[in-house]
């Protein structure tokens, strides 16, 4: 079975009513949210900075998986499908997606602030100043913020590397270093980018351009896919 790797950003998610921050002078509740997705943010605020996420764990519970989650999932019919996604939502594992790596961590995951490879499960929607690690530090969220390192990357180049097909939806391909994965493909790998607003990517042989949203461009990717049947 072939592999397709498929890397997921903001736009999949979008389609599901969450927001895109990037799309919206980068602003939240009229703050920067560089305030509240930074090292510095937490260090100034840590009340606001728990409370933005509080907020966006509540919003992506309200939000369902839509056709592009969907047929993401479907595609494991006929291919090795891994999901590299720069979002921090459930909608991929919501959708039926069975693997998949977030690069800039998780809402639901907490960690802590003392030893970071204290990574927890959350119970509930909310993380709260006081609540505390096994070693009584202060948790934060398990989020890979601005200026941090992106601990999965090199596990995500690797599957790119190796896949035989990569899928870029809904992203602007402009957030580094995740943007970089696509320079990783080997020579000749088809590549299908689904944005309606289209990266500026060269053009060349094995590129594929769906300018479209993602639930309808990810129905024409799974169409070109699966057309001749199992690859």
């Amino acid at each position: 079975m072939k592999k397709l790797a498929v890397l997921t950003g903001a736009g999949i998610s979008a389609e599901s009513g969450l927001s895109t921050f990037r799309g919206e002078g980068g602003l939240w509740a009229g703050h920067d949210v560089t305030e509240v997705a930074s090292p510095e943010g937490w260090a100034r605020d840590r009340e606001l900075v728990l409370e933005f996420y509080n907020q966006r764990r509540r919003a992506a519970r309200e939000a369902k998986p839509n056709e592009a989650h969907f047929l993401l999932a479907k595609l494991e019919e006929f291919y090795e499908v891994t999901i590299i996604t720069q979002n921090v939502d459930n909608l991929h594992e919501r959708g039926g997606s069975s693997n998949i790596i977030h690069l800039h961590g998780e809402l639901w995951k907490s960690r802590s602030t003392a030893d970071a490879s204290l990574v927890y499960d959350m119970e509930g929607d909310e993380l709260n100043i006081g609540d505390k690690c096994e070693k009584g530090s202060q948790l934060r969220p398990h989020i890979v913020w601005f200026g941090e390192m992106v601990p999965l990357l090199e596990d995500a180049a690797l599957i790119v590397s190796q896949c035989d097909v990569l899928a870029v939806i809904g992203t602007s391909l402009l957030v580094y270093p995740a943007a970089s994965l696509i320079h990783y493909t080997q020579a000749n790998t088809p590549i299908y980018i689904i944005d309606p607003n289209m990266p500026a990517v060269a053009d060349q042989e094995f590129l594929h351009k769906i300018e479209m949203p993602a639930t309808t461009g990810t129905q024409v990717l799974f169409d070109e896919l699966t057309k001749a049947g199992v690859p």
